[in-house]
């Protein structure tokens, strides 16, 4: 077992700093769910708009990538090890666009993962399309899959179906963007909103659940993981995110109970009886 970088002290929320292809395979079997934003390999020198501004959609080396062998061979790898550190009844969420959700749907089924779902987070704020040549991109997908078709996996489907005013959930989750007081200890250029990765823990995962994000980022799995009492394992290589996901850890223990009210699943979970 590899040495953390970060633990905190209710030892809810722990870092490795390095490659989750040489660290995920060390938690063989202990991992209930994993969310992972990979790269999405959209880093092509073209341009965006971001609060009215022309911006560059390069998020960094580490995002760059045209040659589909390589992109798929990537993907072979980090999740042929995460299958290995999940538990037989674990599952896996993956963050996607066009760019790359189909390499890794691919991957998902020569590696005998069940896909579940395919979640579509609708943005309300999208940036528009610069070129006007194309639609507006205002989606992600997050596949939804099971590490094993024999056993069964965790879904709070009661809780989900409260949430949606007792009606099934659906597949298609609507969501602004980062709000401006996700970033105040800094921003990573792919972060989720904390409401949408506090749906989906909720939705995968108990409280005794181990959350794990291989490619952790500015750790947003990880507060939400937090928020709902679940354990965190994040693995990320750059130091400069390291600190910002110890900055939020630090904030989320002084300021609770505020980060909890800006969550609408969580205010309406405490309406349900039982159900904090």
């Amino acid at each position: 077992m590899p040495n953390h970088t970060f633990m905190s002290k209710d030892s809810l929320f722990s870092l490795y700093q390095g490659d989750c292809n040489e660290i995920l395979s060390s938690f063989k079997g202990k991992i209930d769910l994993i969310f992972a934003d990979p790269p999405y390999f959209l880093s092509n020198d073209g341009l965006s708009i971001q609060s009215g501004k022309i911006v560059s959609v390069n998020k960094g080396q580490w995002d760059k990538g045209d040659n589909i062998d390589d992109i798929d061979s990537f993907n072979m790898q980090w999740i042929q090890n995460a299958k290995v550190a999940l538990k037989d009844t674990g599952s896996i969420l993956i963050s996607g666009t066009y760019h790359n959700i189909f390499s890794l749907g691919r991957i998902l089924q020569k590696l005998d993962f069940k896909i579940l779902n395919i979640i579509t987070w609708q943005k309300t704020n999208p940036p528009p399309n610069f070129s006007c040549r194309y639609l507006t991109h205002s989606t992600e997908q997050i596949i939804w899959a099971r590490k094993s078709a024999k056993h069964k996996h965790i879904f709070n489907y009661e809780i989900l179906k409260y949430l949606n005013g007792d009606k099934q959930m659906r597949d298609v989750w609507t969501f602004p963007a980062i709000a401006p007081w996700e970033k105040i200890n800094g921003k990573h250029p792919t972060q989720k909103p904390l409401a949408l990765l506090t749906r989906l823990i909720l939705m995968a995962s108990n409280e005794d659940s181990i959350i794990c994000d291989p490619f952790s980022g500015s750790s947003t799995t990880g507060i939400a993981a937090n928020l709902l009492k679940r354990r965190f394992i994040g693995i990320e290589k750059e130091d400069e995110f390291i600190d910002i996901s110890i900055k939020r850890k630090m904030e989320l223990e002084s300021s609770f109970q505020t980060i909890k009210s800006k969550i609408k699943d969580l205010k309406l979970l405490n309406t349900l009886k039982g159900i904090q």
